[in-house]
């Protein structure tokens, strides 16, 4: 389960790399340009670059740069990603190498929970030309590594989001890392990888992380469900004051009454069953829907598995294109043919000059007994055949690799996409039959709401019918006790009760029943 996303800042949350455009203030940004760049691809270690660079950048103001930071522009997307994760209560923090004056100012528009930087070192309001902080010398491993330690999360429950080289330690680590935008070495490294400039790309692949951890998590029992349906949809109308009965003052305006309550009662059961239609309905629809949630879930899962095996391929025909490479690499050398290349190249260089541009003719002399020279050497190198040889067959596995990976890495993508598309789809039916189960509640809620009035209809008919009872002539006592009417009345009675049975049970009860029900005042 996703707890926690780390972003780096430059170039991910903010759309540019914040100290080359410092760098412009004391007009040194090309060069802080070119050191950034060796720094990102890995071509120089981070502690010696971000060194270097903040060299370059001593005397500038402290204030200049303060203003600079307000005015840096965030990466399309960063406010929806940033504040839809905070909505789902998943913490958001930064590991940069770049600068505490940038990343907080960032940290205060967005809303970010952790930020960890560097600092310029600054005195009389200028920079000295030193940096401190945790990622001068320490990786963003090691600073993530010491947050998840200390707020209690797991890295598997991470997502890792960068672009540099010093991106890699962070996001080969993290549960799911992300490369923006990013180099080639951190591509290769990433689970996965996004090639617009927009974080909402970013956001979508983390939702539908989350979509996929909830897919894999233990469902709620079905009947639970129901239980709280019921308890919220009975809860209002278990509240609700109930206003007592009044008889009018004559027998003729208590069965007026009577009748009154009659029609009212029919008509209210009529309600209450076109409210319990509906919501069985809606619980059908609902009940579809999560049936193909979890079908396309599984579809999107089955399609990740293809892909992330298939990925796994392509790195092992990288790994073998890469080893046959090396080889030939030594073959040639080895053999000579490297020298003879050379050779030959020198050659070409000298008479290219020869030919085109006016010489005195000593300097010409030269040249033409340097290449010269350069022929009787070339004529004295013999290849290894046997190495040449290797070397051919070691370049047709380089190519039947290499092919591999293209084929293999085709794969990948349309693996990919089908997994987003059925991640997709199951958005759309996860938003339907959440509707349909709002619209299940509801219906719920109507239904009992009804029923409750039902029972105060009925409630006042059996107050009716005990002041009608009461005026009724009293009868004589039957001798015949064993008559048929007794029987009669018995069978009557029983049905009666077996109505009221299946009214306390939420059962449809006629008029006809209500009837009886009053006759024999059950209830």
């Amino acid at each position: 389960m996703i707890k926690l996303v780390v972003f780096d800042l430059d170039n991910v949350i903010i759309d540019g790399e914040a100290i080359d455009e410092i760098g412009k203030l004391a007009n040194v940004e090309e060069d802080i340009a070119e050191i950034t760049e060796k720094a990102m691809q890995g071509e120089i270690d981070f502690e010696t670059s971000i060194k270097d660079r903040v060299q370059l950048l001593e005397g500038t103001s402290i204030e200049d740069i303060e203003n600079l930071a307000d005015e840096l522009p965030l990466m399309p997307g960063a406010c929806k990603t940033i504040k839809c994760l905070k909505d789902k209560d998943i913490d958001v923090a930064i590991i940069s190498g770049s600068f505490d004056v940038v990343a907080e100012k960032v940290q205060e528009k967005l809303g970010v929970d952790t930020v960890y930087t560097n600092s310029f070192t600054v005195e009389d309001g200028k920079l000295t030309g030193e940096v401190t902080g945790p990622l001068v010398s320490g990786s963003k491993l090691d600073v993530l590594k010491d947050h998840v330690e200390e707020a209690g999360i797991a890295l598997e429950d991470v997502v890792a989001v960068g672009d540099g080289a010093n991106d890699i330690s962070m996001i080969e680590s993290a549960g799911c890392g992300i490369a923006f935008n990013a180099k080639d070495s951190v591509k290769e490294i990433a689970d996965v990888v996004v090639e617009e400039k927009d974080l909402c790309k970013v956001l979508c692949e983390i939702l539908n992380q989350l979509t996929t951890d909830e897919a894999e998590s233990e469902p709620v029992e079905d009947e639970k469900v129901e239980e709280a349906a019921e308890e919220e949809a009975t809860e209002e109308a278990e509240e609700a004051p109930k206003e007592e009965f009044v008889l009018a003052d004559t027998m003729e305006g208590v069965r007026k009454q009577k009748d009154e309550k009659e029609a009212e009662i029919a008509k209210v059961a009529d309600e209450r069953e076109e409210f319990n239609k509906e919501a069985r309905e809606q619980r059908k629809i609902r009940d579809e829907l999560n049936a193909s949630l979890k079908e396309n879930l599984n579809k999107a899962i089955e399609f990740r598995n293809e892909r992330n095996e298939i990925n796994k391929q392509v790195e092992e025909a990288k790994k073998a294109r890469n080893e046959a490479n090396a080889k030939i690499k030594n073959l040639e050398w080895n053999s000579g043919k490297r020298n003879k290349i050379k050779i030959e190249n020198e050659i070409k260089k000298i008479d290219k000059i020869i030919e085109t541009r006016v010489l005195d003719i000593k300097k010409e002399n030269q040249l033409v007994k340097n290449a010269n020279d350069l022929r009787k050497q070339l004529m004295e190198i013999h290849e290894d055949e046997a190495a040449k040889g290797e070397a051919e067959e070691l370049k047709k596995v380089s190519e039947e690799e290499h092919g591999k990976v293209i084929e293999l890495s085709e794969k990948a993508q349309a693996a990919h996409e089908e997994m987003l598309k059925y991640f997709r789809k199951t958005d759309d039916i996860r938003t339907a039959a959440d509707e349909a189960h709002k619209n299940f509640i509801e219906a719920r809620r109507n239904a009992s709401e009804k029923h409750e009035e039902f029972k105060a209809i009925l409630s006042d008919i059996h107050v009716i019918n005990k002041k009608l009872g009461s005026n009724k002539p009293k009868r004589r006592k039957s001798d015949n006790k064993g008559s048929s009417g007794a029987n009669k009345n018995r069978e009557e009675k029983q049905r009666a009760e077996e109505i009221f049975e299946k009214f306390k049970q939420g059962g449809k009860v006629s008029t006809e029943e209500i009837l009886l029900l009053q006759k024999y005042n059950i209830g």
